[in-house]
């Protein structure tokens, strides 16, 4: 996985929060409630892992841009042209 200087910013940010919460996972479960603990400590897991698959802050950007931008700037499919060379919108 190839990291960017905004995302280590912002993994490193959800590893402050995560950090502590797993920590006193970690400790309740030693304590013997495991419920709790093994329940904190997959939230813990998901503070860190989610952001970094699932919330990707480049593609949630480039398709905020995308649904912005008009149909001819957005790179996809080129209009369908007819002999006379004027575009047919579908």
């Amino acid at each position: 996985m190839n990291l960017g200087l905004m995302d280590m910013i912002g993994l490193a940010a959800s590893l402050v929060f995560a950090l502590p919460l797993a920590n006193y996972a970690v400790i309740r479960l030693f304590a013997g409630e495991v419920a709790l603990g093994a329940g904190l400590l997959v939230v813990a897991v998901a503070m860190v892992v989610l952001p970094q698959y699932f919330l990707d802050p480049g593609r949630i950007l480039r398709g905020l841009v995308s649904g912005l931008l008009p149909r001819q700037l957005r790179g996809g499919e080129e209009p369908v042209s007819d002999s006379d060379g004027e575009s047919v919108e579908k």
